[in-house]
């Protein structure tokens, strides 16, 4: 207080001296009032901080110190801050952690699209016919992704319904093979697709019973990812993103028919699964999710082979020879690359039962984000 040079004024209120007597601003400005910590400075505080409709910290200390000197001003306005509810509310950060393990499914050899991950992309704009003046309807792209070697498989759809996603899970069925565990989000044309499965399984078992067993073994085991976390589905949101990019620079403002459309997205899809898996590969030699699909890139052309002399049992061991050399480079050079984690790099203090927090919403501004209160926590295998 020595700093200030107080002195008492005509009704006894400890005041500022200061050393700005000569400045042409008002009596209160000069020589602010001074306040100790305490109920009053914390009542001074909240009413700055409501005038200055929830202002940050500079804006309120200038607010104040125009009539009053409070001690340790700093803290305690960021003290006013942090209790807000609804400053709270606009600034919240999301909960974060460690980022998790990859599941075995991403890192273990398995067969292509034996675990696949699928997403819609759209919508899109299809013609009905050739011509000038045709009707156009939207359409969708349903995206199909092996979860172990990041190919690719693209579905032109005409809607969100069940059926219609049913329809192209069995042309991806006859050109690549039976999925086992089918991976997505918790669309509702996804979850209808998955019941229906499971009906058409049990009317299936219980029409042929002796069947049962093998029925069982061949049912598709449908996961879906938790709400509200897309990162749980990273490779199909990358894929869809890649998509995207292609669709908009070649399509344009332009309306394709269903067939040119589903030509578009097949060479699409060609290029997509001639990516390279890793970067830090010999350029003459590159593996790509087209390798374990057809035995090299897929918008490369085949080497010319002299097979006058091959056997059908020898050519079917250099085949497999060459299955067993993909899956042997994809463990030395595509897995290794999977060990960074590029984001959420820390541990964080875990979420606790009976802890209240604000549940984000997407769809209302964050006023408006309602309370919740954790009832239960489910640990990963990392105890995170």
């Amino acid at each position: 207080m020595a700093n200030l040079n107080p002195f008492l004024d005509k009704n006894q209120v400890l005041r500022v001296g200061g050393r700005l007597i000569n400045a042409k601003i008002g009596f209160d400005r000069k020589h602010p009032i001074i306040i100790a910590k305490g109920h009053l400075a914390n009542l001074i505080i909240n009413e700055a901080h409501r005038e200055t409709l929830h202002g940050g910290h500079r804006l309120m200390e200038n607010v104040i110190k125009r009539r009053y000197w409070i001690f340790g001003l700093k803290n305690l306005i960021k003290k006013c801050i942090r209790e807000c509810v609804r400053c709270t509310r606009y600034k919240a950060l999301k909960q974060k952690q460690l980022m998790g393990d990859l599941p075995e499914y991403r890192v273990n050899v398995s067969a292509p699209f034996a675990h696949c991950g699928v997403d819609y992309a759209g919508p899109l704009l299809i013609k009905c016919s050739k011509g000038r003046g045709q009707k156009t309807f939207k359409g969708y792209v349903a995206v199909f992704v092996c979860m172990a070697t990041k190919a690719l498989h693209l579905e032109l759809v005409s809607d969100m319904t069940s059926d219609s996603f049913l329809a192209a899970l069995k042309r991806l069925f006859a050109r690549r093979g039976k999925c086992s565990h089918i991976y997505s989000d918790n669309g509702t044309n996804f979850v209808g697709a998955s019941k229906k499965l499971d009906k058409d399984l049990q009317q299936a078992i219980k029409s042929n019973v002796s069947a049962v067993c093998a029925l069982e073994a061949e049912g598709i085991k449908w996961h879906f990812i938790p709400p509200a976390s897309p990162h749980f589905g990273g490779l199909w949101e990358s894929a869809v993103k890649s998509i995207k990019h292609h669709l908009k620079r070649v399509v344009g403002e332009n309306k394709l028919t269903y067939e040119e459309l589903s030509t578009l997205l097949t060479q699409i899809e060609g290029i997509l699964n001639s990516r390279p898996l890793c970067a830090n590969v010999d350029d003459n030699d590159i593996l790509t999710p087209g390798h374990f699909l057809i035995g090299h890139a897929i918008i490369d052309y085949p080497e010319a082979v002299d097979d006058m002399n091959i056997s059908s049992l020898n050519r079917w061991k250099i085949i497999q020879a060459m299955k067993k050399h993909f899956w042997k480079r994809w463990k030395e050079e595509y897995l290794t690359n999977l060990q960074q984690r590029y984001k959420w790099k820390g541990v964080q203090a875990n979420v606790k039962e009976g802890q209240v927090v604000i549940v984000k919403n997407e769809e209302t501004y964050p006023g408006r984000w309602p309370l919740g209160k954790i009832i239960d926590v489910h640990p990963g295998k990392d105890n995170l």
